[in-house]
């Protein structure tokens, strides 16, 4: 069986999960609702306060299945009741970051400022303080989405090795190359 997939998932209070006839399943909570449709393969068994997820067979599909809907499942538990959140880092000389509303204006070393709209169901925050790399707060309940648009944010100036320059999430840690060697 799957470590990940025969793990039950525990329903906190004020969140709800209804199973409907499309084996879609809808999670509600405090902070918005998700909604999720499962492969026709896998059983959903909601009793209570716990979901449990289980496949017909041990094949490799239905293996992979179990646990990929498992987790799904459990980050939008996570994403209703407490929401998840990222930074990223803008490292550059005259990288700038503002937000007004939901649009982020990005000025990356380009010719021009990369305005971006962003979603409905994100939030997102600029800090930018004197002496300090600017930052760029996002906040969703969906995980997924979440993660989709750092990855895009980040595509627009990935980080270089030589100087570090570029968009980084806060915290992590870039590999570093030496630059050339003067003389002989």
């Amino acid at each position: 069986m799957s470590r990940i997939g025969k793990k039950p998932i525990e329903i906190p209070a004020g969140v709800t999960i209804t199973l409907n006839k499309e084996n879609e399943v809808s999670v509600k909570g405090p902070k918005g609702e998700l909604k999720q449709t499962i492969d026709r393969d896998i059983v959903v068994d909601i009793n209570g306060n716990i979901v449990e997820f289980k496949r017909p067979t041990d094949q490799i599909r239905h293996r992979a299945m179990h646990g990929l809907y498992r987790s799904l499942i459990n980050n939008m538990v996570v994403g209703v009741t407490t929401g998840f959140t990222k930074q990223l880092e803008l490292v550059g000389v005259g990288y700038k970051a503002t937000s007004t509303g939901n649009i982020l204006d990005l000025a990356l070393g380009y010719s021009h400022n990369i305005i971006i709209e962003m979603p409905k169901e994100l939030n997102v925050t600029t800090l930018q303080e004197k002496g300090k790399n600017p930052i760029i707060t996002l906040e969703s309940v969906d995980k997924q989405l979440l993660g989709a648009v750092c990855a895009k944010i980040r595509s627009l100036r990935k980080s270089e090795p030589y100087k570090g320059k570029g968009v980084k999430f806060v915290g992590e840690i870039l590999r570093r190359k030496a630059g050339k060697s003067a003389g002989k």
